[in-house]
């Protein structure tokens, strides 16, 4: 027995046709959607912080409306996402929306919660859980500044659930990537939840096709010899074993070869011995990957152990406001100049009274971009200057903002590119990583027909 599951999106940004092209070119019984990273909830709560009944990825919303003909032409088409982000239900409503205009509204939509820990921190705190920084173990009761999200990273379970309860489109908040690919497996296969093989099988599968393109042939070193304008995306054919095929439809651009397939096993894993997951520990050291044939890769032999006690919850909190700015500085002298230039703004906002907490000016062309690998060309007649700051007063920072223009006539002459207006001011969330006991998650898991949902 095989199932294929085909990714469609790998971040919230991505290539909204992709999805369609997928369904259309390739018949796959799952689609997944992965929209979430740590600096996408930021954005998503921000976005709730203005209006409670946002805070989801709205492009799947446009997504999902592209896919409203495959939907009803396959009916054993099944969607799985992410999208909910920081309002999984709201998500849904506006699913729902979609698939009733459609002719869909009696497909079953499931909703996922559970994972928004932001109404429970003080209830685990009081319970023992210090929530430490991972990355400077200090604890979360000495951070002073306004949380303002903290989201766990579910695994398979509930999205299993959701699919045993009937669900055509199963939409979630924070998951690991690569659960929105077990989930399908386990409800298909029947696995337990102690198979770790199995298990870690399908998790290299979905960690390989979870950022999209990435795996056929996005940012490949080889670019240069492959159609990315019409770039695939990946489907994963998983066997009941626990192997998969890494592939993507015939006649689209990119590749699929050990390459591809290796770079991306390879990508933001941390340890390869011990991929931490909330279903399963992996060992990526045992993936044995071999070429099958024209874009098709095997993937087999991964190992897995028992999943970790903690998840991880990715928290989010005010850390002031920032803006940036740049302007064109054309000339023999231009880097020198554009430096001066990016000083001259420094100096004249600390004259209106700011000395900003941080400052960083950068003239792209010279090799600022990626400061000290390449010196900056010889004859440079161009650059982009960009000066970037960030302060816990949002006054100094829109005073900031205001000093690009005054260089336009009492600056040095070479100026350009000061048309687009004054910088936007932002508000700055930092993050700050942490650990859950899995015990403290209460999952909630909600299946309902698409007509039921747009009265709820």
């Amino acid at each position: 027995m095989m199932i294929r599951i085909a990714n469609g999106a790998g971040f919230l940004g991505d290539n909204l046709d992709a999805p369609r092209r997928l369904v259309e070119a390739a018949e796959v019984e799952y689609l997944t959607l992965e929209y979430l990273a740590e600096l996408t909830l930021s954005i998503l709560a921000r976005l709730r912080e203005k209006n409670p009944a946002a805070g989801y990825a709205a492009d799947f919303i446009t997504v999902l409306r592209s896919l409203g003909p495959a939907l009803a032409l396959q009916p054993n088409l099944r969607v799985v996402t992410n999208a909910g982000g920081m309002n999984p239900r709201a998500c849904a409503q506006a699913a729902a929306t979609v698939l009733a205009a459609a002719g869909l509204d009696d497909a079953l939509v499931g909703v996922v919660e559970g994972d928004d820990l932001l109404a429970r921190l003080g209830e685990i705190q009081a319970a023992g859980c210090r929530l430490e920084n991972l990355d400077t173990r200090q604890p979360l009761s000495e951070l002073s500044a306004p949380i303002v999200s903290a989201n766990a990273y579910l695994g398979a379970r509930p999205i299993v659930a959701a699919l045993d309860g009937g669900a055509r489109v199963v939409i979630t908040g924070r998951v690991a990537d690569a659960s929105l690919t077990v989930g399908p497996a386990i409800h298909e296969f029947g696995w337990d939840w102690d198979d770790w093989n199995r298990l870690a099988g399908a998790s290299v599968a979905g960690h390989l096709i979870e950022c999209g393109a990435q795996v056929t042939g996005g940012l490949y070193r080889h670019w240069q010899n492959l159609n990315l304008a019409n770039v695939g995306y990946p489907i994963a054919e998983i066997e009941s074993d626990g192997t998969a095929t890494i592939t993507k439809p015939a006649g689209t651009g990119g590749v699929v070869n050990r390459h591809t397939v290796a770079e991306q096993l390879l990508y933001e894993i941390g340890d390869p011995a011990h991929y931490l997951t909330p279903d399963v520990d992996i060992d990526f050291t045992t993936v044995e990957l071999t070429e099958t044939g024209a874009d098709r890769v095997l993937v087999r032999s991964a190992t897995g152990r028992p999943a970790p006690e903690n998840l991880k919850v990715s928290l989010a909190y005010r850390a002031g406001f920032a803006a940036s700015g740049q302007l064109v500085v054309y000339g023999a002298d231009c880097i020198n100049k554009a430096r001066a230039c990016g000083q001259m703004i420094l100096d004249r906002v600390a004259t209106a009274g700011f000395l900003l907490e941080a400052t960083n000016i950068e003239c792209i062309g010279a090799g600022d971009a990626v400061p000290g690998l390449h010196p900056a060309p010889r004859n440079l007649r161009e650059v982009v200057l960009r000066v970037a700051v960030r302060d816990s007063r949002r006054e100094a920072v829109e005073r900031f903002t205001t000093e690009f223009a005054p260089l336009i006539t009492g600056g040095p002459p070479g100026l350009a590119g000061y048309a687009s207006g004054r910088s936007a001011v932002r508000p700055v969330f930092a993050y700050w990583p942490a650990l859950v006991p899995r015990d403290f998650i209460k999952c909630h898991v909600e299946v309902q027909a698409a007509r039921d949902w747009l009265v709820t």
